[in-house]
């Protein structure tokens, strides 16, 4: 059930309405999301500026969205989980690499190495040791990789958490 309405540039907030027309400019709409965290301009900037960041990471997009739909499948975000599975689709994953994703793994693992890490970045980030970075390091995980899969944690809690608040649904749901 929805709980936040989205909102049309001329109705946000100042800030916002301006983040929403350019984006508008730029792409020709806005998703749900986005004009649903336009009731918060710092929410809005802050979440576009911190997407756009980690989009310039070192991890091939497929396996970001692995880390995403594990991440995803945690949080319980639906509306997360179907955006990421098209996304996932879209950069060549299977449906098999899907459903491994969504159980927080792969089928190769060195990804399942760092999938598993990020999941518990987000769900136990105080069990993490150095034996766990000593691991990744031993699959040939970079320092930055390591580093980027907090960021790329924290924008899906980011994401996810405001869908569920603000009760944003897919148009179907994921299985």
């Amino acid at each position: 059930m929805r709980r936040l309405a989205a909102l049309d540039p001329e109705k946000a907030p100042q800030k916002s309405g301006e983040l929403l027309n350019d984006i508008i400019g730029r792409r020709g709409s806005v998703g749900e999301m986005v004009s649903t965290m336009a009731h918060s301009p710092a929410l809005l900037q802050g979440y576009l500026e911190f997407s756009r960041a980690m989009r310039r990471t070192k991890l091939p997009q497929a396996l970001s969205e692995k880390i995403s739909l594990a991440v995803q499948e945690w949080i319980g975000c639906a509306y997360c989980l179907d955006a990421h599975t098209e996304a996932g689709r879209a950069a060549g994953l299977s449906e098999t690499d899907i459903v491994l994703a969504r159980q927080g793994t792969s089928a190769d693992a060195r990804e399942a190495a760092l999938i598993a890490v990020a999941v518990r970045v987000l769900a136990e980030p105080s069990t993490l040791a150095d034996e766990d970075v000593a691991e990744l390091r031993a699959h040939g995980w970079s320092d930055r990789v390591i580093a980027e899969i907090v960021g790329l944690v924290t924008l899906n809690l980011l994401t996810g958490a405001f869908n569920l608040l603000a009760g944003l649904e897919p148009a179907h749901k994921t299985t």
